[in-house]
């Protein structure tokens, strides 16, 4: 029996038709009137119950996308299949830039919804036999074992060597999806504490009542909801590693806390009448700019420099497009002990479109994209059919054209890739170089000459850089202003002068 699908929606009758035909295949539902409420269940006790979410884009208050983002943030790696009224390739782009697993457009048939539904528990049933399979292994994880031939990449694992001979402590700074737990991960074990434990806790997705009692422990009876002792992720890691993820989202209170515990080397559980002292290795990560928290007073000063002694920078993926071929050869390795078929390849036409992505979810999203396409792929080679949402993205910047297989580098065994048994170069390379269109920019580029081979104007290609930007950072203004270099009253006086919507980033009208 498969877990609950969860139903978002505003609409009461909606809900209903959705929960009648869910029940029609054989599955439980839970439902949520808005996107506020089905969070509220993502966060609770029930959401171990959920194997699919079906989510409204169009709700008041918290629509779709926000709950999206919010997932996102927490980590929460449920399937979502959103449901539009509006089945243009912009929302579809837009929703699955932002992680959805499947759309289906109202007033969507039980057939196509019962397909939608079925497609995304075989991929979580897979991904759940690798996370199993993976634990079962329990093989420690060093630098030699991260999938990685850039540059960018190699210095991240030259500091991550030098950082693993001590124990100070480090934060590993990037976007979300890049792999931050897998550098922390190999730093600990390169380290001398590689058999001990190590624990991880995501500060973002903890609420904030509960940081201090999680992180620190409790006394049994300190507070309501106290019926025993917790020990606390400090007391757990003793001896070896704790690894906070997005320490950005931790409340200011927890932070002097944390500061002291730092400093010290001792806890203070809730309720206790005395310190613990503990041995740690304090690995920290974030996807936010934390010298802007800093200024912005959300995150101390003092702990900034206590915790930034020896700060990491893992690049985007978009940074290190080179590494894709050798991510998609491990990923596919990973889902074949695990599913239905023989070992499987990928056509060259396929490979190129993964690497003209700009992939905003970094490496966790490509791994979700080749989970889907291995699992509900009909033969043995991924073409470009196996990925139609990133198709839809890419469309027209390479050619789509798919002949033969391509020959993607093997893979020792379960092993993600070592650096000294790479071939010479990235196979495939000059074939996926030669089927880029010459006259047109990368996805995610700029072009300097229009089609005659002069240059364009300043005008022209500062409005392509502000629709590039607003689409790239979702349309958070205040980050597409900083990026750009401009303050937002500058920004949004240049979206008038350009006639750009904010809310969708299209030109509604050229100014006169």
């Amino acid at each position: 029996m498969t877990g609950s699908i969860l139903i978002v929606d505003d609409d009461p009758v909606q809900r209903r038709l959705v929960e009648a035909a869910v029940g029609r295949f054989g599955h439980s539902a839970l439902t949520a009137e808005n996107g506020e409420a089905g969070l509220v269940v993502l966060d609770g006790p029930d959401a171990r119950e959920v194997s699919v979410v079906v989510l409204d884009l169009t709700m008041p208050g918290m629509d779709g996308i926000a709950v999206l983002q919010a997932m996102r943030e927490r980590d929460i790696r449920i399937p979502v299949i959103v449901q539009t009224a509006q089945g243009g390739i912009e929302t579809v782009v837009k929703a699955m830039r932002h992680g959805a697993f499947d759309f289906v457009v109202k007033p969507a048939s039980p057939e196509r919804l019962n397909a939608a539904i079925t497609s995304a528990l075989k991929v979580e049933e897979v991904e759940v036999a690798v996370k199993r399979s993976s634990r079962r292994l329990g093989q420690t994880l060093t630098f030699k074992d991260l999938a990685t031939r850039s540059s960018s990449m190699e210095r991240v694992i030259r500091l991550g060597q030098k950082a693993a001979a001590s124990s100070i402590p480090i934060l590993i700074e990037g976007e979300s999806g890049v792999g931050k737990e897998m550098v922390a991960r190999a730093i600990q074990g390169s380290s001398d504490r590689k058999t001990k434990p190590f624990v991880t806790v995501n500060c973002g997705a903890i609420p904030d009542n509960l940081v201090e009692s999680i992180l620190f422990g409790h006394e049994k009876g300190s507070f309501t909801g106290a019926t025993e002792k917790h020990t606390g992720k400090f007391v757990e890691a003793h001896t070896g590693t704790l690894f906070l993820d997005e320490i950005g989202d931790l409340p200011l209170d927890v932070q002097v806390k944390l500061l002291r515990a730092v400093q010290e080397g001792e806890v203070d559980p809730v309720g206790a009448r005395s310190t613990v002292k503990v041995d740690i290795r304090l690995i920290s990560a974030t996807h936010r700019d934390l010298l802007q928290q800093v200024k912005d007073s959300r995150f101390r000063e003092d702990l900034f420099y206590r915790l930034n002694v020896f700060p990491i920078l893992v690049p985007p993926l978009r940074h290190r497009k080179e590494d894709i071929p050798f991510l998609v050869r491990h990923f596919m390795d990973k889902v074949s002990p695990v599913g239905p078929r023989r070992r499987l390849t990928i056509s060259d036409a396929a490979l190129a479109m993964l690497q003209a992505y700009d992939w905003p979810g970094n490496i966790r999203q490509l791994e979700n994209a080749i989970y889907r396409a291995s699992v509900l792929a009909e033969g043995e080679v991924l073409t470009l059919e196996e990925f139609p949402q990133i198709r839809a993205q890419v469309d027209g910047t390479v050619v789509l054209e798919d002949p033969a297989p391509s020959v993607v580098p093997d893979l020792p065994g379960d092993v993600a890739i070592e650096p000294e048994r790479l071939p010479e170069r990235p196979i495939a390379a000059e074939a996926i170089g030669d089927r880029m269109p010459r006259n047109e920019p990368r996805f995610g580029t700029l072009t300097a000459l229009d089609e005659r081979g002069n240059v364009r104007s300043l005008a022209a290609v500062e409005l392509e850089m502000i629709r590039l930007a607003i689409d790239h950072y979702n349309g958070q203004m205040s980050e597409v202003a900083r990026r750009l270099g401009i303050g937002r009253s500058t920004l949004y006086r240049k979206l008038k002068e350009y006639g750009i919507d904010p809310e969708t980033g299209r030109v509604e009208k050229l100014a006169s």
